[in-house]
């Protein structure tokens, strides 16, 4: 495989916003617990995973972890404590997590098709605001264009 790179932009690099949100959160989090100490970051970041991992998200109303592995976790709090859901759990769980894993894929579409319409929402939410114009062939419109090299932004092409 002969990959050649032929052109980029360090200007706008493209990136995955979501990732980006992710670290964001992520790095929030951190802060919080940090209180100012930064150098115990490296200490903090397992919980603040665990946290990040095990928190339903808004748009799919599952957890991170129940996507990948099947079956909500079981907290640390709860493995010290008796609480009904870790007594109902049988002993012998192997036919029961091997149900739960056959499911999986369930799970992941329902989540899907929570995430499509949490996506709708947002966009009938936003759009809510936007007037729409129509355009004739002609009309004088302010275009932004990327600086590149002597280019200003709103110079016309």
């Amino acid at each position: 495989m002969k990959i050649v790179q032929s052109c980029t932009s360090v200007a706008y690099p493209q990136t995955n916003g979501q990732t980006e949100v992710i670290n964001k959160i992520i790095v929030q989090a951190l802060k919080a617990r940090l209180h100012g100490k930064v150098k115990n970051w490296v200490e903090e970041l397992p919980s603040v995973l665990w946290a990040y991992r095990t928190t339903p998200r808004t748009s799919t109303r599952e957890t991170p972890y129940s996507l990948v592995y099947g079956s909500e976790a079981v907290l640390t709090v709860e493995i010290g404590q008796s609480s009904t859901r870790i007594e109902s759990y049988p002993s012998n769980n192997d036919q029961s997590r091997a149900i739960e894993l056959d499911l999986v894929e369930e799970r992941r579409d329902r989540a899907a098709i929570r995430m499509e319409a949490y996506r709708s929402r947002v966009m009938k939410s936003y759009n809510k605001h936007v007037r729409s114009r129509d355009f004739q062939v002609g009309d004088l419109v302010i275009e932004k264009v990327k600086p590149v090299g002597d280019v200003e932004k709103l110079e016309a092409r």
